[in-house]
C-alpha cells in the first residue's frame, strides 16, 4: 500500500568506521559504534504512529517480540514485556502477565496502565493513528491489577500478532493527532537504546545503562539520512558507512567486492497492479484473467528484481505453510491469454490494441515516481501486456495524485504491512470495500463470489487445519476471478561490511523495512566474534 515515513523508518545498523561526517566514537567505545545510511527521513519515533509496530525497534518493546532462526518461516512470537505467553481465560479473552522488573528510559516504572493507554491511543479517533485498523481484531485492553492485562478479541484467533506494538509510558500519551506528539522526536521506551541526538541528517542512539535486560555490546547507533541510492552505494563502497538497504538494481553495483557482502532477506512484501472499476477493459473479469496469464513473473523476478524475489499470483506466500495453496498460481501462457480475450469479445483493432463495443484495452498505470522498483515493475508490466494487444501507459507521480485516481487508473501497489497474521495479508486486500477501508484496499472493489463470507469465516476462526483449508480455498477463489495482478514478493536487498560481529539470523520482513530490518533487526543481541 502507500508507504509511510513512520513505518519505514530505519533505526539499527552496522559497525562505524572512523569516517569524516559521521558521529565519532570515543576511545572507550571505538569499535562499538555502528553507522548505517538510510533512505528515509528521520523522526516519527512514536509507536502510536507505527514506529516499531512489529516489535522491532531499539527504543520500544511490545508485550511479545518476533524470534526466528531464518527468514524461511513465520517467526515465533515470544514474551518480551510479557512475563509469559497469553493465556485464554474465556472465549475471545486472553490474560497477559507482565514483567515486574522493567523501567522506561525516563525512569518511570512499566505496568499495566502503560499497556492500556498505548492500545487505547492507537484506536482513539482523536489520535488518528495510521495503524489503527491493524488492531481492529482487538476490541478492548483492560488492566488486571498492575501486573497483567486482559485482551478481548472480536475473533477466536490467537491475539499474539497484535501484541507486538511498542509500549509508551502512559504519562506520554497525548489527546492529540499522533503526528504532533512529542514522542516523535523525544521517544521514551523500555528498549535497550535511547535517542541521544537528532537532526535532519543524523540520529544517534546510545545504549541504556539501566536497561532491564542484557546490556547490548553495540553501544552506539548512528543513522544518516541518505535518500539517493547511488550515494548510499558509494558510502558503503568507500567505508564511510558499514551498510544500507538498496533497490536490487543498485545493490548489484556492490556484488563481487571482497570487502562488502550483499544479501536478500525474504519478506511477505508483495508488489502488484491494482485495476480500476472505471475502465471498461479492466472491469471485465475475463480481461483480468488474461492479464494474469500474460505476465512472466519468474522473468520479472530475474530481470527486474535481479533475483531478489519470488513470483506472486496471490498475496499469500509459501511461508504460510499449510495455509498456502501451491496450485493457486497463474502460469505464464500468452496463447491462453489471447484465447481468453478473444472469447470475451476483445478483438484486435487499430494499431493492434484490442477493442470491444467502442472501448479499448488501454489504461494508465501510475506508480510512485520516487520508487525505482515500482517504476521498473510498471514498465515491465506494460511491456508484458503489449504482445496480447493491451496498451498500458506507465506514469510516475506522487501519492497525492494517485489517491485521487484509483477509480480510473491502475496503480503499482505493495502490501504485507503486518505479515505475522495471514488475515492481515488477505482480508483488506481481497474483501469488498467497507466504509473505513483504506483507499488502497481492493481499489477496484472486485470480489469473487463467496470471497467475503470465506474471508470473514477465516478471520473469526481459531488457527488449525480447518482454518488452513479456508485460506487455501480463498486463494483458489481468487485465481478463479482475480481483482488485481500480483507480480512478486520482494526479497529486501542489503549491503554491509562484516566487521567482526556475531549477527542475528534474518527474519521474515514486512512491507516496510529499511535499516531497522535486514542484518540489523536485532542489533542489541549482537556479540563480538571470538
Amino acid at each position: 500500500m502507500k508507504p509511510s515515513i513512520a513505518r519505514v523508518l530505519g533505526l539499527a545498523v552496522a559497525l562505524a568506521l572512523t569516517a569524516a561526517g559521521c558521529a565519532s566514537a570515543s576511545e572507550d567505545d571505538a569499535g562499538e559504534a555502528i553507522v548505517l545510511a538510510d533512505s528515509q527521513e528521520l523522526g516519527g519515533f512514536s509507536p502510536v504512529s507505527g514506529y516499531g509496530a512489529l516489535g522491532v525497534s531499539p527504543i520500544y518493546e511490545g508485550l511479545l517480540r518476533p524470534d526466528a532462526d531464518s527468514d524461511s518461516t513465520l517467526p515465533d512470537l515470544v514474551p518480551s514485556l510479557a512475563d509469559s505467553a497469553p493465556i485464554q481465560i474465556a472465549p475471545r479473552q486472553w490474560r497477559v502477565a507482565l514483567r515486574a522488573d522493567v523501567a522506561f528510559s525516563d525512569g518511570t516504572a512499566f505496568d499495566s496502565a502503560d499497556v492500556v493507554s498505548t492500545y487505547e491511543a492507537v484506536k482513539n479517533p482523536i489520535v488518528a493513528s495510521e495503524i489503527s485498523t491493524d488492531f481492529d481484531p482487538i476490541t478492548k485492553v483492560v488492566a488486571d491489577g498492575s501486573d497483567a492485562v486482559v485482551v478481548t478479541m472480536n475473533t477466536d484467533a490467537d491475539p499474539s500478532p497484535y501484541l507486538l506494538l511498542g509500549i509508551a509510558p502512559s504519562e506520554r500519551i497525548e489527546q492529540a493527532p499522533a503526528a504532533d506528539w512529542a514522542l516523535n522526536t523525544e521517544p521514551v521506551g523500555t528498549g535497550p537504546y535511547i535517542l541521544d541526538s537528532l537532526r535532519a541528517d543524523q540520529a544517534v542512539f546510545t545504549a541504556r545503562e539501566d536497561y532491564w535486560g542484557e546490556a547490548p555490546q553495540v553501544r552506539r547507533l548512528v543513522i544518516t539520512y541518505t535518500p539517493d541510492d547511488n550515494t548510499r552505494v558509494q558510502r558503503v563502497a568507500t567505508g564511510e558507512v558499514s551498510g544500507t538497504s538498496l533497490p536490487p538494481t543498485a545493490v548489484a553495483a556492490l556484488d563481487g567486492r571482497d570487502d562488502v557482502r550483499t544479501v536478500g532477506v525474504k519478506s511477505a512484501d508483495w508488489r502488484g497492479v491494482s485495476l480500476p472499476a472505471g475502465n471498461a477493459f479492466t472491469s471485465d473479469p475475463q480481461a483480468r484473467i488474461a492479464m494474469n496469464l500474460a505476465v512472466d513473473r519468474s522473468g520479472m523476478v530475474d530481470d527486474v528484481l535481479g533475483g531478489y524475489g519470488r513470483p506472486a499470483s496471490t498475496p499469500v506466500a509459501a511461508v504460510y505453510g499449510e495455509a498456502y495453496e501451491p496450485t493457486a498460481v497463474f502460469p505464464f501462457d500468452l496463447s491462453a491469454a489471447e484465447s481468453v480475450l478473444d472469447a470475451a469479445g476483445w478483438r484486435a483493432g487499430a494499431g493492434g490494441v484490442r477493442e470491444k463495443d467502442g472501448a479499448t484495452a488501454s489504461f494508465e498505470l501510475l506508480y510512485n515516481a520516487q520508487d525505482s522498483v515500482r517504476r521498473d515493475l510498471a514498465v515491465a508490466f506494460a511491456a508484458a501486456m503489449q504482445p496480447v494487444g493491451i496498451e498500458v501507459r506507465p506514469r510516475g507521480t506522487g501519492w497525492d495524485e494517485i489517491e485521487t485516481r484509483l477509480g480510473d487508473s491502475a496503480v503499482l501497489l505493495g502490501g504485507g504491512d503486518t505479515p505475522y497474521s495471514i488475515d492481515s495479508q488477505v482480508f483488506d486486500t481481497l474483501h469488498t470495500r467497507v466504509a473505513d477501508s483504506s483507499p488502497y484496499a481492493n481499489p477496484g472493489n472486485f470480489t469473487a463470489p463467496g470471497m467475503d463470507d470465506l474471508l470473514q469465516q477465516a478471520r473469526d476462526s481459531a488457527s488449525g487445519p480447518e482454518n488452513d483449508a479456508r485460506y487455501r480455498r480463498i486463494q483458489q477463489l481468487y485465481v478463479e476471478q482475480p481483482s488485481s495482478v500480483f507480480l512478486a514478493f520482494l526479497d529486501h536487498a542489503y549491503a554491509y561490511r562484516d566487521l567482526g560481529w556475531n549477527q542475528s539470523p534474518p527474519i521474515l520482513e514486512p512491507h516496510s523495512h529499511g535499516v531497522s530490518w535486514g542484518p540489523w533487526w536485532h542489533l542489541a543481541a549482537w556479540t563480538r566474534a571470538q
